[in-house]
């Protein structure tokens, strides 16, 4: 008997799995407090450089702030004052009105900057005055975080394969609030960026583990709700971080803000279980077969478990792959596992390096950033409900098709808009952010009924390594603007297109049951079908 069928048969989605996914809740709405913290973080207020080092004494001295800015800051063509350029010598001549060019060269800021305060009081540009010239430093910020996330996917990936869901999370509960705690109480900008690298490492197993302990406990006809039900703890998230955010405007708090909920799922980890795929998958029936009582007491489907005994169980696993060990290899070793692994990595690229290119420019609309944050958050519920939907009737494939394609259309309509047009940006780009989180929320689904049990782990663990390569990245597009404004906006919208193309070639799985060895998918349809005739 597949375990599918013994998930069905004990209800796949009662109080047992709702009380999954409450317990999770706490460690996932902390991902996109993080994942998005460089809005505000790292947020650059406006700023202008310290004219102090041009107090010579006399008049200079008896100016007041807004004459000091005439005469000792250059202005832009818009007329604000310049965030990098000051005058190497006051020009009293500004202040009765002349703009003569005799003596006015310019000169990079000599004494640092000054910060507008009103909005944001401290942030990591203001901390080590990461501005100018030391701009790409605050990028880079978001960046080595995202590098952790990047290598903390294949990491956790195998040893949850390795040693099981439930101790790998707790391990990452653990690390996550260790490095996060050290990246508040930093004293220099390395020591910052080392343990933000360690904390985005840690972060990734809650993101990757999380994610599959659910799926594998929900039966196949409720798999797609599961999906989209666990993707909105990111919404949660989302607005939680809005929210915080705007209460507190100093950095060093505000990570431990966001940190704190990881202490509610260090306490609710102990009635976290195991899962009894990955028990049975690995020849631990007895664990398995606890764990499989548990949850059809609670869904009061008790009764259905009388012949259902831990050598029954056994059994069920394919003796000649029971005690095989897995690995990252064996997503390249066999045809159609390769092929999915290969397209599948190039599409978590795309999805993930267009969705935090829209998101982690949220001062490029014309709005108040916690404004834009709320609002970016609160169109995701709709467009999940959308997506469940849509699934049913449609399917995986195509869903992620028309999500990313979207996607990039959005993006591409945005680069004839011109910036004044503030409301028509914001709106086509709320349209954009909601698509891109379309194709995240079902590229999640779809990577874990792409592959078998025994490898299922360290296919998510791959394909978010890739996805975070492609996050890692993306912040650092937005400097290309240098060489031509446009430019960060074509690259997003080519790469969501080409992704959303290539999506194609993958299989659909909808209503289809969860492969648990890789013969499972390799094998002749013909095979399999003659298989379950006998079965």
């Amino acid at each position: 008997m597949k375990f599918s069928s013994i998930l069905s048969e004990i209800n796949g989605f009662g109080k047992f799995q709702i009380q999954l996914v409450l317990i999770q809740l706490f460690s996932r709405i902390t991902l996109p407090c993080h994942f998005l913290l460089n809005n505000f973080m790292a947020a650059v207020p406006s700023h202008h450089c310290n004219t102090t080092a041009l107090d010579e004494g006399g008049d200079f001295r008896n100016l007041t702030l807004e004459q000091r800015l005439a005469v000792g800051i250059p202005t832009e063509l818009d007329g604000t004052p310049s965030s990098c350029l000051m005058f190497s010598k006051p020009q009293y001549q500004h202040l009765s009105g002349l703009n003569s060019s005799e003596d006015t060269f310019t000169v990079q800021c000599q004494d640092g900057w000054v910060y507008d305060n009103r909005t944001f009081k401290s942030t990591l540009a203001t901390e080590w005055d990461l501005v100018c010239s030391r701009k790409g430093m605050n990028k880079a910020t978001a960046t080595f975080f995202f590098i952790g996330v990047m290598l903390g996917a294949p990491l956790f990936g195998y040893l949850s394969d390795r040693f099981g869901r439930r101790p790998l999370l707790l391990v990452s509960y653990l690390s996550s609030m260790t490095f996060a705690v050290l990246s508040a109480f930093s004293t220099s900008y390395i020591m910052f960026v080392i343990m933000r690298f360690f904390t985005g490492m840690s972060l990734a197993g809650i993101s990757i583990i999380s994610i599959v302990l659910n799926v594998e406990w929900f039966s196949v006809e409720h798999r797609t709700f599961a999906g989209v039900i666990i993707s909105l703890d990111w919404t949660v998230g989302n607005w939680l971080l809005a929210g915080i955010a705007y209460c507190i405007n100093e950095w060093r708090m505000l990570i431990l803000a966001v940190t704190s909920p990881l202490i509610l799922s260090v306490i609710a980890w102990r009635w976290l279980p195991e899962s009894a795929r990955w028990l049975l998958a690995n020849g631990k029936a007895e664990a398995a077969h606890h764990y499989i009582m548990k949850c059809a007491e609670m869904n009061n489907s008790a009764r259905c478990m009388a012949t259902v005994t831990p050598k029954v169980l056994l059994d069920s696993a394919q003796a000649e792959t029971k005690d095989k060990k897995y690995s990252f290899v064996d997503l390249f070793r066999t045809p159609n596992i390769r092929k999915r692994s290969v397209c599948l990595g190039i599409v978590w690229f795309g999805v993930a390096f267009t969705y935090y290119g829209i998101s982690l420019n949220i001062t490029g609309f014309g709005l108040n950033p916690y404004l834009t944050q709320l609002v970016f958050a609160s169109i995701e519920m709709p467009m999940k409900i959308g997506v469940y939907y849509f699934l049913e009737k449609v399917g995986r494939r195509p869903g992620e098709m028309v999500a990313l394609l979207s996607t990039g259309l959005c993006i591409f309509i945005n680069i004839f808009v011109a910036k004044d047009r503030w409301v028509i940006r914001t709106v086509v780009a709320v349209l954009g952010k909601a698509l891109s989180e379309a194709s995240f929320t079902i590229a999640f689904l779809y990577t874990t009924e792409l592959f078998p049990t025994v490898i299922r782990q360290n296919a998510v663990g791959y394909t978010s390594f890739l996805s975070r390569l492609g996050v890692s990245i993306s912040p650092l597009i937005m400097l290309l603007e240098d060489v031509w404004h446009l430019l960060p906006a074509a690259i997003y919208c080519a790469v969501a297109v080409g992704s959303g193309l290539l999506t194609s070639l993958l299989p659909e799985t909808s209503n289809t049951r969860l492969a648990e060895f890789i013969e499972d998918v390799e094998k002749p349809r013909g095979q399999a079908t003659r298989r379950k005739e006998i079965q």
